[in-house]
């Protein structure tokens, strides 16, 4: 009896670890407010741009790729240039950071 108690309790330690590893393999996502310093848009009809924006905290140089739609529309419009202070979320994605919320601090 003691040892069959012995094993479900390793069997549940075991298990639990095996949850809390693959829990950390999921994808962070990073806040941050910036000012645009470049956007690239590939041409008229694009469906990606890439912007980069001065991290406030640090003064890095950061790349976000842009996919929605919205954003888009708005860099075409230019209703979001450059100079503009964004507050943006982004989660890296093969290598590139990849927009998940791009606005303007002020509104848009």
């Amino acid at each position: 009896m003691k040892k069959l108690v012995s094993l479900m309790i390793l069997f549940a330690i075991f298990g639990i670890t095996c949850l809390s590893f693959t829990s950390t393999a999921s994808a962070e996502e990073i806040k941050m407010v910036g000012v645009i310093t470049k956007i690239d848009i590939a041409g008229k009809d694009a469906k990606t741009a890439t912007a980069t924006l001065k991290d406030n905290k640090s003064g890095d140089l950061i790349e976000i790729t842009v996919n929605d739609d919205l954003t888009l529309d708005k860099f075409k419009d230019h209703r979001i240039v450059d100079g503009d202070e964004i507050r943006c979320k982004y989660e890296v994605v093969n290598g590139k950071n990849v927009s998940k919320l791009f606005r303007k601090t002020a509104g848009c």
